[in-house]
């Protein structure tokens, strides 16, 4: 027993991590509907991942659940940790009413193409209209490229089909601003349909 104590006082503690060399595995279950784009294209997707980050990777699906099954087997946590990354950003769906730190990446005379600093590759447009509250000439009068800043989130315009960003909404209103109204587009088409007939019974 004197012996067994000596040798338990001796065993040092477990590491809680394993050695940056060890070949390591990790599971990570993922959603049935993101299994297609985490493969890719002919396997694009996951062929490319494995090889910027040396490691090995499985997706299977299960029989029950018909969730995606990730094994990410790799040396150290590294690669894994860079996996792991790749699959939150393909994974990333922003809520409506949201806010989102986004960074410039693309500027255009209409707007500028913004990126989620929580997952990159994720991008979305956020239009010249949604820049200030003040009537914006230039994209540039008031972002550049790599600007850092935050949107809410809006989901689909109805009018354009298209996810809708703002920057403007998270600003104050300029004292004294009042608000255009929406261009009412039935009107003039009412009107001039009323002076088509005009002419023609004119006509008659």
């Amino acid at each position: 027993l004197h012996i067994l104590e000596k040798l338990t006082d001796t065993i040092a503690t477990p590491n809680a991590d394993v050695k940056g060399h060890a070949p390591t595995m990790v599971t990570r279950r993922v959603p049935n509907e993101f299994i297609g784009a985490l493969i890719g294209p002919g396997g694009k997707v996951i062929q490319e991942m494995q090889k910027e980050t040396e490691t090995t990777i499985v997706i299977n699906e299960d029989p029950v659940t018909e969730e995606g099954i990730v094994e990410i087997l790799g040396v150290g946590r590294k690669g894994i940790d860079a996996v792991m990354a790749k699959i939150d950003s393909i994974l990333f769906k922003p809520e409506v009413g949201s806010v989102y730190e986004v960074k410039v990446i693309k500027m255009l005379d209409f707007g500028a193409v913004v990126e989620y600093m929580d997952a990159p590759g994720n991008e979305v447009l956020l239009h010249v209209s949604e820049l200030a509250w003040e009537r914006t000439e230039n994209v540039s009068d008031v972002v550049n490229m790599d600007d850092v800043f935050d949107v809410k989130y809006f989901g689909l315009d109805k009018r354009t089909r298209k996810e809708k960003v703002s920057r403007k909404t998270l600003l104050p209103k300029p004292e004294g601003f009042v608000e255009r109204p929406p261009r009412d587009n039935n009107r003039g088409r009412d009107n001039r349909g009323r002076d088509n007939r005009r002419n023609d019974r004119r006509k008659d």
